[in-house]
């Protein structure tokens, strides 16, 4: 089982996201002087976390220590399972409506820490998931899981507009478009490894 989101280029996100169904699509931040909102991004296949959360854990757990619970918001969840099982172990899951960002997944690890994951939805089109995935990854990220889909949501509309008016630009017979907007690229990606600052437990 490995993590397959590294160095992403808009050009070759779908290669990389079409890898063999095995593989995790999973992004860390790198190891920092001080935590981020965000600790990575998760772009799981499906919405059914009794048949995805087993192969995450099993990742994170040799970098993180034992993952022991997890929860999220309903919201985007048709399901939340009490417990999965995991390696002949089982995992606690629990949910919060108000209090936890509805695109966010809570990971603890008895005693160790906690850490917060984006979830990519699973439709997400390629190049627009390997953007969240970077930014969520960034060490120095001040973005909420949210926040983070916000944007991505409108970087998504301009590119659609840009592409829309090139089109009819072409369709009329133009041959020179004029300055184009400067559509940011994605950022290179980190998958994290061991030796990451840890967060303690807060009691949720």
């Amino acid at each position: 089982m490995t993590a397959t989101v590294s160095h992403l280029r808009t050009a070759d996100a779908d290669d990389r996201f079409a890898s063999s169904s095995p593989s995790l699509r999973l992004s860390l931040a790198p190891a920092g002087p001080a935590p981020a909102l965000l600790d990575g991004a998760w772009w799981p296949r499906s919405r059914d976390l009794g048949a995805e959360l087993p192969a995450l854990t099993a990742v994170l757990d040799p970098l993180w220590g034992r993952i022991t619970r997890v929860t999220v918001n309903p919201v985007h969840w048709p399901v939340v399972p009490r417990k999965v099982a995991v390696g002949g172990r089982v995992v606690k899951v629990g949910w919060f409506l108000a209090e936890q960002d509805p695109h966010e997944l809570l990971l603890l690890s008895y005693r160790t820490g906690r850490w917060n994951l984006l979830v990519v939805p699973p439709q997400t089109p390629a190049a627009q998931a390997a953007w969240l995935m970077a930014a969520a990854s960034d060490p120095l990220g001040t973005s909420t899981a949210s926040r983070l889909m916000e944007e991505s949501a409108r970087r998504r509309t301009v590119y659609e507009d840009d592409r829309a008016v090139e089109a009819v630009w072409d369709s009329e017979g133009g041959h020179e478009a004029g300055d184009p907007a400067v559509r940011p690229g994605i950022p290179a990606v980190t998958a994290g490894l061991p030796n990451r600052p840890t967060r303690q437990p807060t009691g949720r």
